[in-house]
């Protein structure tokens, strides 16, 4: 499938965003076409992490958050790693830029910890997804049903567990953001 002439939001943390999770979406979404803008809380360099405690890469942040709105993208990404998305989901304009992407019905995919950032926006009641195990409780008391998966899609929502997920997350990530919109994503709104 191809994501030519569409444009993907990848969050980024400031720190603590988990490598493989930021790298390989990125490189997966290029490759099939897209054009990726990295989207953070502030402008700068995102610095990675593997395994949430050793150093990864340093990546260049497009433009913060308050620069841009979910009408800009056709979608959207939000990767792991503790630190970071404990990070995205603190920060207000992340919270209402990710809400957003739901209201508007555009796909959205969350790997490992992300789903904190989808339990602060408000967007889990009745969906099914994965992610890291140790969320199941958070993810469960925010409405959703939580499962042991691979990869998991509910109408436009793409979510995965691990870095181990990676190869089957990106392959559905690119599946779902060449379909496009999905009017059932804004139901859980």
């Amino acid at each position: 499938m191809t994501l030519t002439g569409k444009t993907i939001a990848l969050l980024v943390s400031p720190r603590g965003t988990e490598e493989p999770e930021f790298a390989k979406p990125l490189a997966a979404l290029r490759d099939a076409g897209a054009t990726v803008r990295v989207i953070s809380t502030q402008t700068g360099t995102a610095q990675t992490v593997n395994g949430d405690l050793d150093p990864g890469s340093d990546h260049e942040i497009d433009s913060a958050v308050g620069s841009v709105s979910a009408d800009d993208f056709h979608g959207l990404v939000i990767p792991g790693g503790t630190v970071g998305a404990d990070t995205l989901r603190g920060d207000e304009a992340i919270v209402a830029f990710v809400r957003d992407f739901f209201v508007q019905g555009k796909p959205v995919g969350a790997i490992c910890h992300a789903p904190w950032v989808l339990i602060e926006a408000g967007v889990l009641t009745g969906r099914t997804i994965t992610s890291y195990p140790s969320l199941r409780t958070d993810i469960t008391n925010a409405g959703a049903t939580w499962v042991d998966k691979e990869v998991m899609t509910d109408s436009g929502l793409v979510t995965s567990r691990t870095p181990n997920d990676l190869p089957a997350f990106c392959a559905k990530l690119i599946e779902e953001f060449a379909e496009g919109r999905h009017e059932a994503q804004a139901r859980s709104v």
